[in-house]
């Protein structure tokens, strides 16, 4: 998962907590305390009602800041949610018998929201506000027995609160979850969409790779095989340099995919191996350390270079200088004709072919220089 879409997933997941704990703040400041202070002459107990808001906002800022930091609470969740269990207890005991249906009770269609957000971050969110809301629901029928409300208005009013508090506090986390969940799948859609776009773009990059590949094999055998083809007979010597040649250029290609520290270095000695087995007696003198070389300038060094030894007869000398900025690659061999500078072209890389001793030597210099 990218550092994009761990935030995007983070943001959704964040926005959906401040949400619930904006709807438990202003529901506990907008209705709880509006109840509390105004039907304050109207409680047997008005000290007990404003205890129980207290005591109400404390375990809701603890819940809160544990929300939105992602953090754990202190203590298991469920003294918490026995604190909330006891405020709407509190508060019913503190009303009088007939108003524990009234709004003066705040507390019996609250607490579902402060269990809304003590629960939301288990994995058990929702067995557990299941129960909490099945618990204050008997809290409830309990302190109605006790108050001697069980007559058919006040069954009415606790059946049509119960029923709406419960569907709006377990629709809102329900809502809050599934928007997180929604933020998960988008996240994991999204890598498994960029997998496969990257899956294809590396199948399509082999592919291209293959098909570049093909075409240097076949430009560096198809002269030495057309001329076969053509009847050329392979004792000539002319034909033995360009097979030679061919398979030099071969070599130089098998040896740019090897891994080596040096590459530049590993296909100059590859090439003079192969000459070598000719019977042509090689010199290999290197100085100085190769920067790294991309594969286009390596390839311009080395053309022309590698064709000098594969037409040497007898013998040749390979000499590689180096500096952070300069390379040049040399040949001096004994190869019978001058040849053309290698097609082969990158940006300051420059070629030349001289004819040395009265033309019995053929000397060819490829040089780098940084720009």
């Amino acid at each position: 998962m990218t550092a994009t879409e761990t935030s995007v997933r983070r943001n959704y997941s964040l926005g959906a907590r401040r949400a619930a704990v904006s709807v438990v703040a202003l529901w506990h400041f907008g209705f709880d305390l509006v109840s509390t202070v105004g039907l304050w002459d109207s409680y047997r107990y008005p000290w007990l009602a404003g205890l129980a808001w207290v005591l109400y906002t404390v375990i809701g800022a603890v819940a809160a800041v544990a929300l939105l930091s992602e953090s754990s609470l202190r203590f298991n969740v469920w003294p918490y949610a026995a604190g909330a269990l006891a405020v709407s207890a509190m508060v019913m005991a503190a009303c009088q018998p007939g108003d524990v249906v009234n709004a003066a009770n705040w507390a019996w269609g609250s607490v579902g929201w402060l269990a809304m957000i003590l629960f939301w971050p288990r994995p058990t969110w929702l067995r557990d506000l299941s129960l909490f809301l099945l618990a204050n629901v008997v809290v409830t029928l309990g302190g109605l027995a006790v108050a001697g409300a069980f007559d058919p208005l006040s069954l009415s009013k606790f059946l049509v609160v119960s029923v709406g508090a419960i569907t709006l506090q377990a629709g809102a986390s329900a809502g809050g979850h599934a928007l997180d969940l929604a933020a998960r799948w988008a996240v994991e859609n999204s890598n498994r969409t960029a997998r496969a776009e990257a899956d294809r773009k590396a199948a399509d990059q082999v592919h291209a790779d293959r098909l570049a590949r093909y075409a240097e094999v076949r430009s560096a055998v198809a002269p030495v095989l057309n001329l076969l083809a053509d009847g050329a007979d392979p004792a000539n010597p002319d034909v033995r340099h360009e097979s030679a040649v061919g398979a030099a250029r071969l070599r130089r290609l098998i040896a740019e995919t090897d891994d080596a520290p040096d590459p530049l270095l590993h296909t100059l000695r590859a090439c003079a191996f192969d000459v070598e087995r000719r019977g042509v007696v090689v010199l290999f003198l290197t100085a100085g350390t190769v920067p790294p070389l991309p594969l286009d300038v390596r390839r311009a060094l080395t053309e022309s270079p590698i064709e000098g030894m594969a037409r040497a007869r007898r013998q040749a000398r390979v000499t590689l200088v180096a500096t952070p900025r300069e390379v040049i690659v040399s040949v001096l061999t004994d190869a019978p004709s001058l040849l053309a500078p290698g097609a082969v072209r990158a940006d300051n890389v420059a070629t030349r072919v001289e004819a040395e001793n009265g033309g019995t030597q053929l000397w060819i210099e490829s040089r780098w220089t940084a720009p």
